[in-house]
């Protein structure tokens, strides 16, 4: 029997969270670069992470490749659970055809 650890080491995971708007505006961004045929085969959960993610299952961006940009937005919190304000952050990743393994 495999342990956890093991098979979270086979597979590759990205931190995304299930957002349908990031999904659609990350696809879109693959179509324009990349084309239909990688669009319609796009994982969120496999195909596209920032950076750090990328290097620590070890990988890296190859050179001149330019990030997939995803607006996210953070709620920051008072200590009694009520949304104080949100802050939106722009993320930058990076599709499996622009890395490579590192040796």
């Amino acid at each position: 029997m495999k342990s956890i650890k093991s098979i979270m080491a086979d597979s590759i995971l990205s931190p995304y969270r299930g957002s349908e708007a990031t999904y659609e505006a990350v696809k879109a961004q693959v179509r324009e670069r990349f084309g239909d045929e990688y669009a319609d085969e796009f994982d969120p959960y496999t195909d596209a992470m920032p950076l750090v993610s990328w290097a620590a299952y070890g990988f890296r961006i190859k050179r001149g490749e330019r990030a997939l940009k995803s607006v996210t937005i953070m709620e920051i919190k008072d200590p009694d659970g009520k949304t104080v304000r949100k802050i939106r952050r722009v993320v930058n990743l990076f599709h499996k055809l622009q890395t490579e393994k590192v040796s």
